[in-house]
């Protein structure tokens, strides 16, 4: 019995001592509940909303505030016109819009039942049936209070309208999100084993004899994964729509342009991590375990970034699919144009240009 206690003793030893260990058994488990639990959420929050208030009465107002002391909603502005809301929508700033009309008080006193409009962001269809449920919901509160005071049965009806995906597609976020998300993890992964395998193959001797310098052997390593990627981005688009029936309302130009912007930055990630690494076998792993799981959580298809707490939304802005995935939303879902992404196609070029630095600094002219 003495040496089975000092057997586990052993082990215990062993545990205890490998920080690899300790951090697989404690560390990981207590951040996934933290992620999962805490921070990544389908409950949508502090989503911001506009409203053209025409009625400017008492009515219109406690409603407003109503709204307003809401958590679920964080009022950006009171626009002046209907014509307001669309450019606000097009500037990707807001959800939700509410429209109230100049009639409201009149006709809850007169009639006892008042029209609203909501016009909701269904390019992300689940969002937008979300924020109409919140919207309703606390339409209803308010109704019941007014019911409670004025001793009359009152009705507001919320005229709902979904913009942008009209018939609730899950496509419509689906394919922009798994566009992201696949071109991230196969451009990366393709081009991290492309200089570590000539480590392996012993072949990096020839290439750095040759009278190349070093960055035309990383641009040229790029090159075949950038047309096979453009490739498989047709692949993918062409079974959006014809087979999702997604169509294209945008330019299929700037599409393209802004997906080889997308797939550059990637390949130069997964060159930088084959000069940083010293194996396929580590090149792969680093790739897809440090790739799929901020592309999966960070992106912004699967989990709402502005619910997650402040750090987080921070990181997020580091991870490439991020932009990516707005850039695709704009322009396949709502048409729009590059003077309405052009913010996020300059932080794509200003990764590329940080990571293809990266990779060429990297790369070791010497064998160690």
């Amino acid at each position: 019995m003495k040496q089975f206690f000092t057997f586990v003793r052993k082990e215990f030893l062993h545990v205890f001592r490998d920080p690899k260990t300790l951090l697989m058994l404690f560390g990981i488990p207590v951040a996934q509940i933290l992620l999962f639990g805490f921070a990544l959420t389908n409950e949508i929050k502090n989503s911001k909303i506009v409203i053209v208030d025409y009625a400017k009465d008492v009515a219109s107002q406690q409603l407003i505030e109503k709204i307003r002391g809401s958590a679920y909603f964080e009022l950006q502005e009171t626009l002046m016109s209907h014509e307001q809301i669309e450019e606000s929508f097009r500037s990707g700033h807001i959800k939700l819009a509410l429209v109230i009309p100049a009639n409201f008080s009149d006709d809850l006193a007169h009639l006892n039942h008042a029209q609203i409009q909501v016009l909701a962001d269904a390019s992300d269809p689940n969002t937008a049936t979300a924020l109409t449920n919140y919207i309703s919901s606390i339409v209803n509160d308010y109704q019941s209070a007014m019911i409670a005071t004025r001793q009359l049965p009152l009705r507001i009806i919320p005229e709902i309208r979904m913009l942008y995906n009209p018939q609730l597609k899950g496509a419509t976020n689906f394919v922009p999100g798994v566009m992201s998300l696949v071109m991230m993890l196969v451009c990366v992964m393709m081009t991290a084993v492309s200089i570590v395998r000539e480590k392996e193959l012993g072949t990096m001797e020839i290439l750095l004899v040759s009278p190349f310098q070093p960055i035309l052997v990383v641009i040229s390593k790029a090159i075949p994964y950038l047309f096979l990627s453009l490739v498989n981005l047709t692949t993918i688009l062409l079974l959006s729509v014809f087979l999702l029936e997604l169509p294209i309302n945008g330019s299929l130009f700037l599409l393209y342009a802004e997906s080889t912007l997308f797939i550059l930055t990637c390949l130069s990630i997964g060159l930088l991590i084959s000069n940083l690494t010293n194996s396929q076998q580590a090149a792969m792993m680093f790739s897809l375990m440090g790739m799929l799981l901020p592309t999966l959580l960070f992106t912004g298809f699967m989990f709402p970034i502005e619910n997650m707490p402040v750090p987080l939304q921070v990181f997020s802005n580091i991870v490439p699919s991020r932009w990516y995935y707005i850039i695709v939303k704009s322009v396949m879902i709502k048409g729009l144009g590059l003077e309405q992404i052009w913010k996020e196609t300059l932080i794509l070029f200003g990764m590329l240009l940080f990571f293809i630095v990266l990779s060429i600094k990297s790369f070791k002219v010497r064998l160690t």
